[in-house]
């Protein structure tokens, strides 16, 4: 008797529920489970078909993942100086065993991302998924979009090479013109008059920290509407019939 109340103890403190032999302590496996919370309860169907959405969202979640974890070891080997900078990226590809292999995965797991996410923009719109209740998702997702394109557009130019300084003073040019807040975007980025060390600093930090950190919280609130809104194709089958 006492060694079952023990292994009814142990299951407790670690489940929460009983043995999901009847639809609610089914459904507490998926309330409870910290990964197995991200899906809702019931799901569509449809939204099982490999057609319907292709994974795109899926796939950018774990080309992020991808990209954190390369990101992390090129800090390793990288120095964000405008005197070494340049000189730190040739030593990666050339003297550090896989470097290049490194920043490789990293630079096209970038594009790919891109790529994810412009598809899956694509599919939601042509699918209707952007209806009510689901504004406030896609609203989520377009800053999901803008993140990612200044995540790609900031570490395009962390090896300061020629492409990178003349990548840097067009790109903060253009911000320039913005109505309003023109003059103070292109000071934000540039730290300075023009082009130099400080634009570097800060192109680093919102590359490593700042957009990534975005990228990950909205993630995050993403997904949780997906599954508060009742899971992936719910309405949108509704809206394209």
């Amino acid at each position: 008797m006492r060694e079952r109340l023990t292994r009814s103890r142990v299951w407790r403190s670690i489940f929460r529920h009983g043995w999901p032999d009847n639809p609610l302590d089914r459904s507490l496996v998926m309330t409870t489970n910290l990964f197995l919370h991200l899906h809702p309860v019931k799901v569509n169907r449809r939204s099982l078909r490999p057609t319907y959405s292709f994974g795109l969202g899926v796939i950018c979640a774990i080309l992020f993942t991808e990209l954190v974890l390369t990101g992390i070891l090129l800090m390793f080997y990288y120095v964000p100086t405008v005197e070494r900078a340049y000189s730190y990226i040739i030593t990666l590809q050339t003297g550090v065993p896989f470097g290049q292999l490194l920043r490789n995965l990293h630079r096209w797991g970038g594009h790919l991302m891109l790529l994810a996410a412009i598809l899956h923009m694509a599919r939601v719109f042509y699918t209707g998924a952007y209806k009510p209740p689901r504004e406030f998702n896609w609203v989520v997702g377009v800053f999901l979009l803008l993140l990612t394109l200044a995540a790609s557009f900031t570490g395009y130019l962390l090896p300061w090479d020629q492409l990178a300084f003349w990548a840097i003073t067009v790109g903060t040019s253009v911000a320039g013109y913005a109505p309003g807040i023109g003059g103070q975007a292109r000071s934000f980025l540039l730290g300075g008059p023009e082009v130099g060390q400080e634009a570097l600093t800060r192109f680093y930090a919102l590359h490593v920290m700042l957009i990534p950190l975005g990228i990950g919280l909205l993630t995050s609130l993403h997904i949780w509407r997906v599954r508060k809104d009742g899971g992936l194709a719910a309405n949108e089958v509704e809206n394209t019939e």
